[in-house]
């Protein structure tokens, strides 16, 4: 079931909204018969992010700071 609502009734019925979108149903909010706003549920993470995780999975080259020989002519 696909759910459009005018803007002007969107206060008395946004909690059953927002359980209609995080069923998987389409949900629009409209205005002058004009869809504005489709609300969709946030996509869960499935474990929280861990700072330093991937630390030593990635190598920058030792000349990654040097400057390259194409740009020669650009540089002062």
């Amino acid at each position: 079931m696909i759910y459009q609502i005018k803007q002007s009734e969107l206060p008395k019925k946004l909690w059953s909204l927002i359980d209609a979108a995080l069923r998987g149903e389409p949900v629009f909010i409209e205005r002058d018969d004009k869809a504005l706003v489709q609300l969709i549920p946030l996509k869960q993470m499935l474990h929280p992010r861990k700072a330093g995780s991937a630390k030593g999975m990635v190598k920058m080259a030792d000349d990654f700071d040097a400057l390259l020989d194409d740009f020669a002519a650009y540089m002062p």
